[in-house]
């Protein structure tokens, strides 16, 4: 707004006379426009930048709250207040409770009790406007960061690839005399790195990717899990339980990102000494939701640590060698798909993360038909 911009006040009321003596009292102070009607409203909200809205509650088409609840999502900048000339204190207490309108004031108003409400009404426009800014910029920023951090991460990757390579080369040839075991000291920093990297990868992607819908086959999509971290603990015994009487629809990448990390921490977190290590697997779908059970027989995590386990590298036990960043993904992707997960836990007995992904079957059917 322009510091020479008189604040913009629009005024609804069906009563020309009411319509005249506002225009008449603050014309020379504010910007006033009219109107005597909701529809009427509703056309200079469309041509003009207004910073303050007042209606009158009880109009012959639309009352003063029927109508801000309309304009509300179309027009939510305008500081709305309600002018009402008789009592109707349940309607009032719902508008402003629903945070419809900023107050009210009661007919007939007062010329300085008006004048200090719109000029307050103003400064809480003003105040939102440079918020929205901050936001706005903040948003920007965020998106350049996160570009950078995912440029940068794809960028660290061909180098560390090729000196993985060397070390391979090194290992295969026997080149190098290595009796204090630094290669391979270097060789598992590096690999920390690389699945460090891929983490970051995987979370830009989770969060900046479009949502795709499609049906989701989860027998197929957790084999394909197992299979990547059999080869960490090849001795695990997996339990597989799926009941699937109806398809499922959802974001395939978003929620094999999901199954992914939790399936990897249920091997990550294992007993090194369990004599018959398991993760039991149970999915149930209906036409609302998938509801879902990963559960292991692992380390546990301590009680104290169960509100913090899904925050940025926070990490439960320092023995395992892990990055903190896994949960942190799964959050951000099941808050993506409107999805909750929950966790119940035993130190020393195990751990069970149990999961509500919503099922847009019928969304995608409607989609289809229309």
């Amino acid at each position: 707004m322009r510091i020479d911009e008189k604040i913009c006040v629009l005024y609804i009321d069906d009563e020309p006379n009411n319509l005249l003596a506002f225009q008449a009292t603050f014309r020379r102070k504010y910007k006033v426009l009219t109107a005597n009607s909701a529809a009427e409203g509703m056309g200079v909200l469309t041509d003009e930048n207004v910073h303050v809205i007042i209606a009158d509650q009880r109009m012959p088409h639309s009352t003063g709250v029927e109508f801000f609840q309309v304009i509300r999502k179309a027009h939510p900048n305008p500081v709305r207040m309600l002018l009402t000339g008789y009592t109707d204190a349940e309607a009032i207490v719902d508008a402003i409770n629903e945070g419809e309108i900023y107050r009210y004031i009661k007919k007939p108003w007062d010329e300085i009790e008006l004048d200090n409400a719109i000029k307050n009404a103003y400064e809480i426009y003003i105040t939102r406007d440079k918020l929205n800014r901050k936001v706005e910029e903040l948003q920007k920023m965020n998106d350049e960061l996160n570009r950078f951090v995912y440029s940068t991460s794809h960028d660290l990757r061909s180098p560390l690839a090729s000196v993985m390579g060397i070390l391979n080369l090194a290992s295969m040839e026997k080149s190098v005399i290595d009796p204090n075991g630094y290669l391979g000291m270097i060789e598992t920093c590096v690999n920390k790195m690389d699945t460090f990297i891929q983490k970051i990868i995987e979370y830009y992607k989770s969060i900046r990717v479009e949502d795709e819908f499609t049906s989701i086959d989860f027998r197929t999509m957790l084999d394909e899990s197992i299979k990547l971290v059999k080869m960490q603990r090849p001795d695990i015994n997996y339990i597989l339980d799926i009941d699937t009487p109806v398809e499922f629809v959802n974001d395939q990448f978003r929620i094999s990102v999901i199954l992914d990390n939790l399936i990897s921490n249920a091997v990550k977190y294992q007993k090194p000494t369990e004599t018959n290590p398991q993760i039991e697997i149970t999915v149930k779908v209906d036409e609302d939701k998938a509801s879902i059970k990963i559960e292991d027989n692992g380390i546990g995590i301590l009680d104290q640590h169960l509100n913090n386990i899904f925050k940025m590298f926070f990490r439960s036990n320092h023995t395992v060698n892990g990055l903190g960043i896994g949960l942190y993904i799964v959050k951000e992707a099941l808050t993506r798909l409107g999805g909750d997960i929950s966790v119940h836990s035993t130190y020393g007995g195990g751990t069970a993360f149990y999961l509500d992904i919503p099922n847009y079957v019928n969304k995608q059917v409607n989609q289809e038909n229309s």
